[in-house]
């Protein structure tokens, strides 16, 4: 298992001109620096992966599903530049050497709504009918794709595990697994390492959040308990902190980010590593890193 950090925590959109942060990750100690792909053209992918080369800090791939990103939308153009853009983002990951490429794969951040059975179950099908595609160039490549269950004020679809292992299990490819995110898990499952468990085989990627988003190890989370269950698991995937230290407006409208989660993003990277890294060490689940 090893230790990484989102580009959200201190930027977004992240570019070329954002790459003191992967600078600022190896300084701390991290050995992966997961890039969010708000836009895949203002970042230098060569220069970037030479640099992480350089540094020795591996690269993991996440998405930004904004809605015109959406696999699962009634409308044609976003469905279609939904899945443009995680097939895509699948050939970056492979490019970057990142083993998965993770998110909420299925629809759009900030759709919450009430629907009818009916629309519910055409938005399934679209959903379903897409990944399937995306599963299957994501085995060409290599890469995982990585389900993220979100919590209930940022989808309407997936919020719960049991509701992306069904998502998963109708594909029934080994190419898309789950990510499971602690800050969404906090809010939607009664126990989150009875759902860790309950992931055995299937997880693949964790960002490892507090409950109100901001440094681990300030909050309630059961965070013995959630290491417990992934020693039990054998889980050896990434364990990535995921927040937003300075989100565009958009993404703060998504994601209902309105104040600062840390004193700073710079303060929120750095307890969040040495909490995290104390915590495995002390219960001999990682090794060097």
């Amino acid at each position: 298992m090893q230790l990484g950090i989102s580009t959200f925590v201190w930027t977004s959109p992240f570019s070329t001109q954002s790459f003191d942060v992967l600078y600022k990750a190896k300084d701390i100690g991290y050995d992966i620096i997961e890039i969010a792909v708000e836009d895949r053209n203002l970042i230098d992918w060569v220069q970037l992966k030479k640099t992480c080369l350089d540094l020795e800090l591996k690269i993991s791939v996440s998405g930004a599903f904004g809605e015109s990103r959406d696999i699962s939308s009634d409308q044609s153009e976003f469905r279609s530049g939904g899945l443009d853009y995680i097939i895509d983002c699948l050939e970056l990951a492979s490019e970057m050497e990142s083993p998965v490429f993770g998110g909420p794969l299925y629809s759009a951040v900030g759709k919450t709504r009430l629907v009818s059975p009916e629309q519910k179950e055409r938005e399934r099908q679209w959903c379903l009918e897409n990944l399937h595609i995306a599963a299957i160039r994501a085995k060409d490549l290599g890469v995982v794709l990585a389900l993220e269950p979100l919590n209930r004020f940022e989808t309407d679809m997936v919020n719960t595990v049991d509701q992306a292992l069904e998502l998963t299990k109708e594909i029934g490819s080994d190419y898309l697994k789950i990510l499971l995110d602690t800050f969404h898990s906090n809010i939607e499952e009664k126990d989150i390492p009875g759902c860790i468990e309950k992931l055995d085989g299937e997880l693949v990627h964790i960002q490892a959040n507090e409950n109100d988003r901001g440094t681990p190890g300030t909050g309630h989370l059961d965070w013995e308990g959630i290491f417990e269950a992934l020693k039990k698991i054998n889980y050896n995937g990434a364990l990535v902190i995921e927040t937003f230290g300075a989100p565009s407006k958009e993404l703060a409208r998504a994601a209902s980010i309105w104040r600062p989660l840390a004193g700073s993003p710079d303060e929120l990277a750095s307890d969040g590593y040495h909490f995290l890294t104390r915590f495995i060490h002390d219960r001999s689940i990682l090794q060097g890193g």
